[in-house]
């Protein structure tokens, strides 16, 4: 496939996440408060979609708690800042089990399953304009952790995002997810063209090496939207890949720590430095309502 390099880019900040990363960084925000200034930060600085996960205030740890996104949701509404909200549905997925000589039961600490309306609960109380969909099961980093989604519990949750008018984001850890979500538009369960998240270089899915992206974008259809990143020390260089591929921009605290060897980033931070990528490869920066106008999307107010 020919490179066809993105004319106009949005930039996605992936705000705070559900890794183990609250005590590595002093600016990996945790209350709603620090989650919603964070992603605020990022929207001033040129960030046209925030990507929120919600966290214990005390602990950090991630939670699907409904009131902290809607605490999230409303102080970003609240802002003079407008920007497109893009709120997780991944969790309620995790199984953790327990010895590869006795898995089973399964470790209570590490496993979180819910079923599909509770899932999506936050999503019909806040009417983001967009959220996740992690479109495939998948091993993931630690030793006897799965991250679980059943092919009957994607239908379910796609079919309620597509109802409610929220658009799904369906993030892809292999080809078999875009396989998959290709299948969900046939179905009906999601619609076309619908806007993929091509997450590269996450243990065990797809390894972040160019002949993997280039892969992965093949199977994504012609009037799809997609965007890629990778973690880490390589989120900037697929800032660069991403938009010479095609496709769109994520960066953010929930993939990548550092600024620069040794200098902890702020989302602001990240969000400026990939401005600045994308413009000096001659691009422009799309603001919130060109994103929304692009996608298909609404800003609502979330249910009363």
């Amino acid at each position: 496939m020919p490179l066809s390099m993105t004319q106009e880019v949005f930039i996605t900040c992936a705000v705070t996440g559900s890794g183990s990363t609250q005590n590595r960084s002093p600016h990996v925000p945790k209350s709603p408060k620090e989650i919603a200034d964070s992603a605020i930060a990022a929207a001033k600085a040129g960030a046209a979609i925030v990507h929120c996960h919600v966290r214990d205030p005390d602990t950090g740890a991630p939670s699907r708690k409904l009131e902290y996104y809607r605490e999230v949701t409303d102080r970003i509404r609240d802002s003079e800042v407008d920007v497109v909200l893009n709120l997780t549905a991944g969790m309620g997925g995790d199984i953790t089990f327990g010895s590869t000589e006795k898995p089973l039961p399964v470790d209570a600490d590490g496993t979180d399953m819910a079923g599909a309306t509770e899932r999506v609960a936050h999503i019909a109380d806040c009417l983001p304009e967009i959220c996740t969909l992690d479109c495939g099961t998948m091993n993931f980093a630690e030793a006897d952790y799965v991250m679980t989604n059943t092919p009957g519990m994607l239908r379910a949750m796609g079919r309620m995002m597509t109802d409610l008018g929220v658009k799904p984001e369906i993030e892809a850890f292999d080809t078999g997810h875009l396989w998959f979500a290709k299948e969900l538009v046939k179905e009906g369960v999601l619609k076309d063209p619908a806007l993929v998240q091509l997450c590269m270089g996450v243990p065990w899915g797809a390894p972040n090496d160019l002949n993997t992206l280039m892969a992965m974008v093949n199977n994504v259809p012609d009037l799809w939207t997609f965007s890629a990143f990778s973690l880490g020390r390589n989120q900037m260089a697929y800032a660069a890949a991403a938009v010479l591929a095609g496709g769109h921009v994520r960066v953010g605290l929930e993939d990548n720590l550092w600024l620069d060897k040794g200098v902890l980033a702020t989302n602001a931070q990240l969000v400026e430095r990939a401005v600045g990528i994308v413009e000096g490869m001659g691009a422009k920066i799309m603001g919130p309502q060109a994103v929304r106008d692009k996608l298909g999307v609404t800003k609502r107010a979330p249910r009363g």
